[in-house]
């Protein structure tokens, strides 16, 4: 997978992995990555998959319409590539931290339905429920904060909700934040993200 890795100055930090969304690319949330540790290293990946041009984690088949099958097999690849990743750059593997928006934000939360030991925790922007009528793992021990709009047109409040109670149900530990917003990726939701941060890393 197309990526970007830069080692941070503490290795003692966690991994941010930075997943863009629809249309972006690797460069996208690379500022992200700075409001919310300076100090960490950061692996950002580009899509596989293209819609009309446009790099993409999994395809659909309408507007919040996910294509299942393929969005199985891209949280397979993603996780496998996050295996050899850390061998490559010789970073722990059980120490990273995805951060999402939208598209990334919903394989980030595919990661996790799918996955038990794929992340220690995520920050996800906008995220819709990946999958249904599926039994996540345990994830007691992991942490996921949800940034979400009351105006959002794409991922409704209640997608955010649900997804919060799915997680919970598995034991993570959610926190939910809500913008008086619509879709996009805002400064204010950024920075409450990077004090949950700080709240969990001490």
């Amino acid at each position: 997978m197309k990526h970007i890795f830069q080692k941070g100055k503490n290795p003692e930090k966690p991994t941010l992995l930075l997943l863009h969304g629809t249309g972006g690319n690797e460069l996208d949330l690379l500022p992200l990555a700075g409001m919310i540790d300076h100090e960490a290293s950061v692996l950002s990946v580009r899509g596989n998959v293209l819609e009309n041009g446009m790099p993409r984690f999994f395809r659909r088949l309408a507007e919040g319409v996910f294509d299942e099958e393929d969005l199985v097999f891209r949280t397979k690849e993603l996780n496998e590539f996050l295996n050899e990743s850390a061998q490559k750059y010789e970073f722990e593997r059980n120490q990273i931290i995805a951060v999402g928006y939208s598209n990334g934000a919903n394989i980030a939360a595919s990661l996790l339905f799918s996955y038990q030991h794929a992340l220690k925790g995520a920050i996800l922007h906008h995220p819709m429920v990946p999958r249904r009528g599926i039994e996540l793992p345990d994830l007691s021990g992991k942490n996921v904060f949800i940034a979400a709009g009351t105006n959002d047109p794409i991922c409704p409040p209640v997608e955010s909700e649900e997804l919060q109670s799915l997680l919970q149900n598995a034991n993570a530990k959610v926190a939910l934040h809500w913008e008086n917003r619509g879709h996009q990726l805002t400064r204010e939701e950024v920075e409450a993200a990077a004090e949950w941060y700080k709240g969990i890393i001490g």
